[in-house]
C-alpha cells in the first residue's frame, strides 16, 4: 500500500510510503492519500489522526519526475484529475477532527502544505522545511500562500516564501511553524503523548473547537465568526457527551465519551 491507515483506540496513524523518492507524491500516491483522508473524515469512532513519512523523510511533495510534468501539461479540462493533489494536502476537504504532524525528515513543497492543514506540529531535529516552488519555477497551489499568513507572524510568513529556502527545525519553532522538537526515536511516542492529551476531552467539543476556529478565520467580522460559535456551541450543548462530563466530574470519575 502507498499510504498506510493504522487505527488504534480512535486515533488513526496515516503514514506516507514512497522512500524511494523521499515521500515524493505521484498521482497515485496523492489519489491514496487523499481517500485517506476522507476516511478518517467521515468515520465517526476515528476522533484523530497523526500523520508522518517512512524511513527519514516526511513529504518532499509533488514528484518533480513524473507528477508536476502532468501538472504543468494539463490543460483547463484536466483540472479534476488532479484535484486529489489538492485534497491529499488538507486543501478544499473540511476536516474539522484534530491533525497531529510527526515532521520525521525533510518536509518541503507539497510537505509544507501538507504541514499547513495540520493542528499540532512536532518534528525531530533533522527535519527540513521549505516552500521550494518558486525555484522551480512553480507555484504552490496547495493553500500555503493563503494560510501560513494566516498562522504566522507576516515577516516570518514572507521569509519563507520569498527566499524559497530551506530552513532547519530550529528556525521553524522560532518562526511558529512547530510545536515542538524532539530526538527521533521519540516522534512517534511523542506525537501518541499529544494525541492522548487531546482525545481525552470529548471528541465533539474537540472537533466544534477545531470548525469554530478555522471557519471563524475565514470570515469577514467578528460578528459572523461570533454567529458560527453560538451555532456549534449549541450543537455540543445538545450532544450526550455534554451531559456525560458534568455527570462524571459530580460522581468524581473519568468521562466515558460516546461522540454523540
Amino acid at each position: 500500500m502507498p499510504i498506510h491507515y493504522d487505527v488504534d483506540d480512535h486515533v488513526v496513524t496515516i503514514t506516507i510510503d514512497r522512500p524511494a523518492r523521499r515521500n515524493a507524491l505521484d498521482l497515485e500516491h496523492f489519489d491514496a492519500l487523499a481517500a485517506a483522508w476522507k476516511r478518517f473524515r467521515d468515520d465517526s469512532d476515528a476522533w484523530l489522526a497523526i500523520v508522518t513519512g517512512t524511513d527519514d523523510a516526511f513529504c518532499a511533495g509533488g514528484d518533480l519526475r513524473d507528477y508536476i510534468p502532468l501538472l504543468t501539461a494539463a490543460g483547463p479540462g484536466d483540472r479534476e484529475r488532479f484535484r486529489s493533489g489538492t485534497e491529499a494536502v488538507l486543501r478544499d476537504l473540511d476536516i474539522y477532527k484534530p491533525i497531529v504532524a510527526a515532521v520525521n525528515g525533510p518536509c518541503v513543497a507539497g510537505g509544507m502544505e501538507l504541514l499547513n492543514g495540520t493542528d499540532i506540529r512536532i518534528a525531530c531535529p533533522e527535519a527540513v522545511f521549505g516552500m521550494l516552488e518558486p525555484r522551480q519555477g512553480i507555484f504552490a497551489s496547495g493553500g500555503t500562500t493563503a494560510r501560513l499568513p494566516r498562522q504566522i507572524a507576516w515577516p516570518a510568513a514572507m521569509e519563507f516564501l520569498l527566499t524559497a529556502e530551506p530552513i532547519p527545525a530550529t528556525r521553524a519553532l522560532e518562526l511558529g511553524l512547530l510545536n515542538e522538537i524532539v530526538p527521533r526515536h521519540q516522534l512517534i511516542e511523542r506525537a501518541r503523548d499529544w494525541a492522548a492529551r487531546i482525545t481525552a476531552n470529548a471528541p465533539l467539543a474537540i472537533a466544534a473547537t477545531k470548525e469554530s476556529a478555522l471557519r471563524g478565520l475565514a470570515v469577514g467580522t467578528m460578528e459572523e465568526a461570533y454567529r458560527i460559535e453560538a451555532r456549534l456551541s449549541r450543537k455540543v450543548l445538545d450532544s450526550n457527551d455534554a451531559r456525560e462530563g458534568p455527570r462524571a466530574f459530580v460522581e468524581k470519575r473519568p468521562p466515558r465519551w460516546s461522540g454523540t
